[in-house]
């Protein structure tokens, strides 16, 4: 695929091809070596029409202009519900053209949403196509961060998002949903790590911010089903992540609420989330609770607690003894994910300890790729030699992975300081 973008005919074909073919890293490749304003447009409707929401979203985000396109480059609203997509139904309602739709078409897209959520993606596609064939059902990503299910049944193929639709064009409309109504939406996806129908439900409900549904949270607590615990505590957390108040006035509470809930809680799912809000607080309190976990049988459990010593802050304050033991041993954890975890919370850690850098020097014979580039993303933070022939050896960053070429620009700047000095 020939990509110089000095070639426009070569790069326009390579976008289009790409967005047919649903490939979304090449999309992301192709925008991020920068294409033409006009073909963006073209590739965003070609999108819609291919219910592609991520890859709409995507062109979205990469300066497409939605305002641009023609109603009839697109799909209707109702088609959008129908396919249960969340990401290609907000893509729809981009803010360039979303005064398209007038109220009652928003209020026909949730009784839609309303009626499949309520009767079921199977039951539904059942209804529709009279098969009583068995349904194909898997899981797939509907956009950046969620996921769905896609059921298939008789020729139909639709996502389960309409949960997530529903409680989006409520917002819109001003419909202020009820805590329980949320609530009881989300835990029907509560089997399903990151369902776009329980992110759209506590992303709501902390944005809210007040005390009633602060309260209505925190007696989830002591509910006797964790999904409704797990529920409970995504929110408070992300009700104290999202205020970006000068008072933070939910820091107190939440620091409260979850240093007591951490040490009674037994399912290692809520237990995870639990931590990964302490680790959102600059506090010794915080701190001394996610401690205990360092040793804890699940991975999930051990890498909050490596990415929660940073402390949550962008200027993290030194690490205390108990804490840079915890990392040492985090650093020579068994899984993979945990160790890269550890690395990395050493390497944004504002105090340069020699055992901690010998502990990243360690692991750059790492079997696990990313833990050997976390390393030397460490080392090299720590102004460490170390790190430049590792760097050399990783070779150069994956095409179109941001993230191996942030690990290794900070070698190359080590290097640059270095030489100058």
């Amino acid at each position: 695929m020939d990509t110089d973008p000095g070639n426009a005919v070569d790069v326009e074909s390579a976008l289009i091809s790409a967005v047919r073919a649903g490939d979304t890293d090449s999309v992301r490749i192709l925008l991020h070596e920068d294409s033409d304003p006009g073909l963006r447009d073209a590739a965003f409707c070609l999108a819609v029409r291919m219910h592609a929401g991520h890859i709409a979203q995507l062109l979205l985000q990469y300066g497409a202009d939605s305002a641009r396109s023609r109603q009839e480059d697109l799909i209707p609203l109702s088609e959008a519900v129908d396919w249960g997509s969340p990401a290609l139904f907000d893509a729809l309602l981009d803010h360039g053209i979303r005064g398209r739709y007038p109220e009652s078409e928003l209020l026909e897209a949730r009784d839609l949403a309303r009626r499949w959520h309520e009767t079921g993606v199977e039951a539904e596609l059942r209804r529709r196509t009279g098969s009583r064939d068995a349904v194909v059902r898997t899981q797939v990503q509907d956009d950046e961060y969620c996921s769905v299910d896609e059921f298939t049944l008789g020729g139909m193929t639709v996502r389960d998002g309409h949960g997530a639709i529903l409680t989006y064009v409520e917002e819109l409309l001003g419909i202020r949903t009820s805590f329980e109504e949320l609530t009881d939406r989300a835990s029907a996806h509560a089997d399903q790590e990151n369902h776009t129908t329980w992110s759209s439900a506590t992303i709501l409900l902390a944005g809210r911010r007040d005390q009633a549904t602060w309260t209505a949270a925190a007696a989830l607590r002591t509910s006797p089903d964790p999904s409704r615990r797990l529920f409970g505590a995504e929110v408070l957390r992300l009700t104290h992540l999202f205020d970006d108040s000068d008072e933070d006035t939910f820091a107190g509470p939440a620091l409260d609420v979850f240093t007591d809930w951490s040490a009674e809680e037994t399912d290692p799912t809520v237990l995870t989330e639990v931590l990964v809000a302490l680790g959102e607080h600059s506090d010794r309190r915080a701190e001394a609770a996610l401690l205990p976990y360092a040793g804890h049988s699940e991975a999930r459990v051990r890498r909050a607690v490596a990415h929660g010593l940073t402390g949550g802050s962008s200027s993290p304050p030194a690490f205390s003894n108990d804490a840079r033991a915890a990392l040492l041993r985090l650093m020579a954890d068994p899984d993979a994910l945990v160790r890269k975890t550890a690395c990395c919370t050493v390497a944004e850690g504002r105090e340069h300890d020699p055992d901690l850098a010998d502990a990243m020097a360690a692991v750059l014979d790492d079997p696990d790729r990313l833990v050997r580039l976390a390393a030397v993303y460490g080392l090299a933070l720590h102004d460490d030699e170390r790190c430049v022939e590792a760097a050399r050896s990783l070779g150069p960053p994956q095409r179109g992975s941001l993230e191996e070429e942030s690990y290794l620009e900070a070698a190359w700047r080590y290097e640059w300081r270095r030489d100058r000095r």
